[in-house]
């Protein structure tokens, strides 16, 4: 949900406006999950402690603020009667926690938030409290410190510093690397605000003072947009002259998961030696090789040779845009035969892109594909040695002809086969109406009876090409999981989570990862999860920002029901002989109405993808599947499957909260019809008390005076917050994808 305000939001403004726009829709998409979207101030400084202003979707019943390093701990403010003010939490920051981005969560009503950065830092920390958006009303900042602020809608945002002739200075605006929805202009004036240094990309200004004396510093957003989910944190450091621009903590791209190679050092051991850019200027280097270079100054090649001997096969990677660097790493491999003018140069490679794994959306929320997409510019490719002798090797930045920033470095790694794979996950995306357009943050809360699938993708390295089965380990009490394994040679697998009907709530960090053989030895790799940076309901206005997230908590409500579970009539593997068809008997367990009568199902599962779509009732407790071996081709095996769809469920959102309510009102009303009862008792004594009584009986009065409006005030709350929650339970068509729990089948050879 978009929101365009001033300011910081608080959870019933929030949960207002989504009521408003729930009541203006006849159907909302996906059944709602909790998001944690700001926090305020961002970050904080190392052994400190900040309050944090939050605000998000859903996050009733907030419990717990949990972080992914031990280092960040939190716990609610309390007011003076030692009760928690809402949506307010203090944050300790240990002295030992790391400099850096870390992800914060709650734990609510529904389950775990999505999360939302908050960054550590070793620089003074300060907030924009008043609005700056004048040269007048400019917020002053020290040198070395850091303002986390919200950007003004339509507006210049201002700050004054005293910059000290000769002296080197660092400014930066952190804003997509921590989630905000701010494309930044940064801005360096003098004095009287008038423009020495621009950058419209956002990101960092190198800058040297030429004179003693206040400068400006201006940030706006590209498009002059605001509110809360338009913040930032501007930094402002004063650095050496002989010091490289420093890099900034962000968060990751999706496509970054595939790097680094496994047992990879963190520092190459060659770097690049400049000048080196040319057949007269070429660097010497042996294979293997790991070096580190960077494309500058702009449309910089950097050349290489090295000798090598006909029939090697060597793999080539380069990380760049990897490593969070706006580039497009291009290499060119040529033959160098005979010198002078009897020289032959002949093209042996060309190295361009790393494919995506599977074809992605094409607009970031079209249904031609995720919304995600693991394929990268950067390189990884097979180099066969056609002819011995020497080897020239350009790598160059694509469109780095105007890119003129040191800070665009490259990682290239030149090896024998060393055949891996990386792995990444994302809650599973699809069409669930017509015009749908959503790109939403999928946090795993789970309800009770749920399935919900996990789309995994691999990037295979050096010719890797075998199963990789996915496992996860310390799920919470009664939540499954099993895998649909990535099958030899694809690129493509399901995770699916059951929360069991009786599943208490809970909350667990589990292990997520990939398990392969490689001649007899055991492959496991990490998953790396992604999520959307924001809920986006409709990305005809907004374009969506994926992310790789840290941490991967799973959790169970207690408080809530999957619509429907759909499960085989036994937990059991299934056999049927190769050729023959298997019928799966299957049970519905119902808790909501639905619109409409038919649920159409389809197949996913490694074998039994084929297989035709089918209709189950949803009036029915049960159903059955066919599946044809001998019209699918399924070869005997083992397999895991599970059948998928989407229905249109008649949800109601914590009716609960309305007997809550309920039970308020009735107790705020009693209060408020006795008090009532007291004044009119106290004024008729006070009309009769004598002389002497008058004025402490008009006193009495009074009190119970006050205390009644008070009284008739909760009586008021209480009757709009019955309202609220009647409103917000009312049943409404909301349409979400329904998975069946997985079946195990085998099919024997005839």
């Amino acid at each position: 949900m978009k929101i365009a305000s001033h300011g910081i939001r608080s959870l019933a403004i929030v949960s207002a406006l989504l009521l408003s726009s729930l009541s203006a829709s006849a159907q909302t998409v996906c059944l709602p999950l909790p998001r944690l979207l700001t926090t305020m101030p961002m970050g904080g400084k190392v052994g400190s402690e900040v309050e944090i202003v939050i605000t998000g979707e859903n996050l009733e019943d907030a419990s717990e603020l949990i972080f992914t390093h031990p280092g960040l701990t939190a716990k609610p403010k309390l007011d003076a009667n030692g009760q928690p003010e809402a949506n307010k939490w203090i944050v300790t920051i240990a002295a030992d926690c790391p400099p850096g981005i870390h992800e914060a969560r709650l734990m609510t009503r529904l389950g775990v938030t999505s999360s939302r950065v908050f960054c550590v830092d070793t620089l003074q920390e300060l907030v924009q409290t008043t609005p700056n958006t004048t040269l007048a009303t400019a917020m002053p900042v020290a040198v070395n410190s850091i303002c986390n602020a919200v950007m003004t809608n339509r507006a210049v945002d201002h700050y004054t510093f005293d910059a000290v002739k000769g002296q080197r200075y660092i400014v930066n605006v952190a804003s997509r690397g921590i989630d905000s929805k701010l494309e930044a202009v940064l801005i360096i004036g003098d004095a009287a605000g008038r423009d020495l240094m621009v950058e419209r990309r956002g990101g960092t200004l190198d800058f040297a003072a030429k004179e003693d004396g206040k400068h400006t510093i201006k940030v706006h957003e590209l498009t002059f947009k605001g509110g809360p989910a338009y913040y930032y944190r501007l930094s402002l450091q004063n650095i050496p002259a002989d010091s490289p621009v420093p890099m900034f903590a962000s968060t990751k791209t999706v496509n970054s998961f595939s790097w680094p190679a496994a047992g990879l050092p963190e520092i190459a051991g060659l770097a690049e030696v400049e000048p080196n850019n040319g057949a007269t200027q070429v660097q010497k280097i042996t294979l293997p090789c790991d070096l580190s270079g960077n494309f500058f100054p702009a449309a910089d090649v950097d050349t290489f040779e090295f000798t090598a001997t006909k029939g090697e096969v060597w793999w080539v990677e380069v990380a760049s845009e990897r490593l969070g660097r706006p580039t497009d790493p291009s290499i060119l491999v040529q033959h160098v035969a005979g010198e002078g003018a009897e020289q032959k140069i002949t093209d042996v490679a060309e190295f361009t892109d790393i494919a995506p794994p599977m074809k992605p959306s094409s607009n970031g929320y079209a249904y031609d594909g995720p919304p995600f997409d693991g394929g990268s510019a950067d390189i990884i490719g097979k180099l066969e040695i056609k002819e011995d002798g020497v080897h020239r090797l350009q790598i160059s930045d694509l469109f780095g002809g105007t890119r003129n920033d040191a800070r665009n470095i490259y990682r290239l790694v030149i090896r024998k086969a060393a055949p891996d794979y990386a792995v990444a996950a994302w809650g599973l995306h699809m069409e669930l109406r017509n015009g749908d357009r959503n790109a939403l943050s999928k946090p795993l809360a789970l309800r009770g009876g749920i399935t919900v699938a996990l789309e995994v993708v691999a990037v295979r390295r050096d010719g890797f090409d075998g199963d990789i089965e996915l496992v996860m380990e310390g799920l919470p009490e009664g939540v499954t999981a099993q895998g649909l394994k990535i099958p030899k040679g694809k690129t493509r697998g399901i995770m699916l989570l059951t929360a069991d009907q009786n599943a208490p709530r809970s909350l667990a960090n589990i292990t997520f990862y990939g398990k392969s053989a490689l001649d007899g030895t055991e492959l496991k790799r990490p998953m790396h999860m992604a999520s959307h940076a924001w809920p986006i309901v409709d990305s005809w206005g907004e374009v969506p920002s994926p992310r790789l997230v840290t941490g991967l908590p799973v959790s169970v409500t207690g408080s809530e029901f999957a619509p429907i579970s759909i499960a085989p009539s036994e937990k059991k593997v299934w056999e049927v002989t190769a050729g023959e068809k298997l019928t799966v008997p299957l049970v519905h367990t119902k808790r909501a109405e639905f619109s409409g009568t038919i649920l159409q199902l389809k197949t996913s599962g490694d074998g039994f993808e084929g297989n035709p779509r089918f209709d189950v009732s949803l009036t029915a407790d049960t159903s059955e599947a066919v599946l044809d071996t001998k019209a699918l081709g399924t070869q005997p095996g083992d397999y895991l499957i599970t059948f998928y769809g989407s229905a249109v469920a008649k949800y109601r959102y914590n009716p609960d909260a309305v007997a809550a309510a309920e039970a308020e009102q009735k107790r705020v009303t009693d209060e408020a019809t006795a008090i009532t009862a007291e004044v009119q008792k106290l004024t008729e004594e006070a009309a009769a008390a004598a002389s002497e009584k008058k004025a402490e009986a008009d006193k009495a009065v009074a009190d119970a005076t006050a205390k009644k409006q008070a009284a008739d005030a909760a009586v008021t709350a209480s009757a709009a917050k019955v309202k609220a929650a009647t409103d917000l339970a009312t049943p409404r068509d909301t349409v979400d994808i329904i998975l069946s729990e997985p079946i195990a089948i085998r099919v024997k050879a005839p």
